[in-house]
């Protein structure tokens, strides 16, 4: 398929590394990103990256005991711009990359009581942390500065930077029933200080929406297959949409703004062109009504929500029930033989991102005429 007018996906930079990238973020306020991932001895590895003219230079390495799955800077204010991370051993840290990169500044771990005198310290996660996100931090986002982590425990935890022996919230799998791994999470619905949920996915399919405030699960439903990632379209904002990338070539995009007590969140299903899995879905920071979706097979896709006439209607009982837009695709560009493992807008340039992928190559990308999309 060729598309000859409207928003370009072009490669600025094409960077071979000799790791395995699982996440690439942007540094707030800068021009400069981190890759977070593996060495091929099973050590974890931190990149920070340069941009320079059409180049990126490699300004600081760090190499850690244990590989990095996630991280993010959503809890950190923009002066400290600190890095919150997960990792491959359950551990949830804090680092300090202007000041002090060669160690964590903070090691977030849960406090139990083993015995009467003695306090026992436990990983934030028993394994692997598969994902992570942040909120209320730098000038987006109400409330708390908090983090949300999730694992192949089957937990959801929430995190107040500011205290780091117990989570804030935790949503445990049931006892008798066996854990299914959660895959991915995210924070939205901030828009005031009381308010804020976290969306989880997990490999068989599950969604659950928690609601924080309440300390109550919002919506359970399931949408086929494993869910590789979620995304609000705005955190900051009353809920409007969310998007849940799965494993089968498809993607659910949900309209949060109408509940039906019966049938939940309206939703639609997007199969995209290629039989691969859909690793993610970004939504552009200047525009939530566009998206970068992350393709298995290598390939990106640039897509534009069009809400519908009617966002609201009347079920045959007089309840209101909302109604799903179209997602419609603008471009596409195979970029990769391998997945696209991570992307990442910047949220100071608009159409300027990082993504890394598992033919170890770091790619800075350019989508341009954006306006015409």
């Amino acid at each position: 398929m060729e598309f000859t007018t409207g928003p370009k996906i072009l490669t600025h930079v094409h960077k071979e590394v000799q790791i395995t990238t699982y996440d690439t973020k942007w540094i707030p306020s800068s021009a400069r990103f981190v890759v977070l991932g593996s060495y091929a001895r099973a050590t974890g590895c931190i990149q920070i990256y340069e941009l320079s003219g059409n180049d990126v230079k490699l300004a600081k390495e760090l190499e850690t005991r244990t590989s990095f799955k996630c991280g993010t800077f959503g809890a950190s204010g923009l002066a400290e711009r600190n890095l919150a991370t997960g990792n491959f051993e359950g551990y949830l840290q804090l680092w300090d990359l202007d000041h002090a990169p060669d160690k964590p500044i903070m090691d977030i771990k849960v406090r139990t009581q083993r015995r009467a005198y003695t306090t026992l310290w436990m990983k934030a996660h028993t394994s692997i942390v598969n994902d992570i996100d942040g909120i209320g931090g730098q000038t987006k986002g109400y409330g708390a500065p908090e983090l949300v982590t999730c694992g192949r425990d089957g937990a959801v935890r929430v995190w107040d930077v500011r205290q780091k022996d117990a989570p804030v919230a935790s949503f445990e799998p049931a006892e008798n029933i066996a854990a299914r791994d959660c895959w991915a999470v995210a924070f939205g619905n901030s828009f005031n200080d009381d308010e804020r949920s976290v969306l989880a996915g997990y490999d068989n399919g599950d969604i659950k929406l928690f609601d924080l405030r309440t300390g109550t699960v919002r919506l359970e439903t399931n949408v086929g297959n494993g869910v590789c990632s979620v995304e609000f379209d705005r955190k900051e904002i009353a809920m409007n949409k969310f998007v849940v990338a799965c494993l089968e070539s498809t993607f659910c995009v949900f309209d949060a703004r109408t509940f039906h007590p019966r049938k939940g969140y309206s939703s639609a299903t997007e199969r995209v062109p290629m039989d691969a899995t859909v690793w993610g879905v970004r939504h552009l920071p200047q525009n939530r009504e566009i998206s970068m979706v992350l393709g298995g097979d290598g390939t990106l896709m640039l897509y534009k929500y069009q809400y519908p006439d009617q966002r609201v209607v009347m079920d045959t009982d007089g309840v209101p029930l909302g109604v799903t837009g179209t997602m419609n695709l603008l471009n596409q560009q195979n970029i990769s033989t391998q997945p696209i493992s991570s992307w990442d807008w910047s949220p100071d340039k608009e159409g300027l991102a990082v993504c890394g992928s598992f033919d170890q190559v770091i790619r800075v990308i350019i989508v341009t005429q954006l306006n015409r999309a």
